[in-house]
C-alpha cells in the first residue's frame, strides 16, 4: 500500500486564495544526500499573497515564517498532518496588528489539514 499522502493532491491545500508553492518528500530529498529516513515525509509550503503581503509591511523579518507549511508524515497504516500555528510564530514578531491576520490564515489552514485528513 501506498504511504497515503501520495494521493493527497497538492489541490488539497490551495483553497482560494491560498496557492501550493512547493511539495518537498523529505525521504527522497534525504535519500539523495545518503540519509535513509525510516517514514515518509511530504511538507506543502501554502500561501495567501494577500495576506502575506499585510504581515511582511508590517515587519519584512515575517519573511523568515513564510511560507506556512503543512507537514504529512508517517506510514501506510499511521500518519499525521501537522503545522506550525501562524498565531504563535507571529507571537516572536511582538506586532499586535497581525495577530487577526494570523488568526484567519490559521482558520484556514487548520480546515484544510481536516479537509484533508477525511478524503
Amino acid at each position: 500500500m501506498d504511504f497515503y499522502p501520495t494521493s493527497i493532491p497538492a489541490a488539497k491545500f490551495a483553497t482560494e486564495p491560498f496557492g501550493v508553492i512547493a511539495v518537498h518528500d523529505l525521504k527522497e530529498t534525504l535519500a539523495n544526500k545518503g540519509v535513509d529516513l525510516a517514514m515518509e515525509c511530504r511538507i506543502y509550503e501554502v500561501c495567501n499573497p494577500h495576506q502575506a503581503q499585510k504581515v511582511l509591511d508590517a515587519d519584512g523579518a515575517i519573511s523568515t515564517a513564510l511560507p506556512c507549511r503543512i507537514s504529512v508524515y508517517g506510514s501506510a497504516n499511521e500518519y499525521t498532518l501537522a503545522t506550525m500555528r501562524p498565531t504563535e510564530m507571529m507571537k516572536a514578531f511582538t506586532i499586535p496588528e497581525i495577530e487577526p491576520v494570523a488568526r484567519e490564515v490559521e482558520q484556514v489552514i487548520v480546515q484544510m489539514m481536516k479537509d484533508a485528513a477525511t478524503t
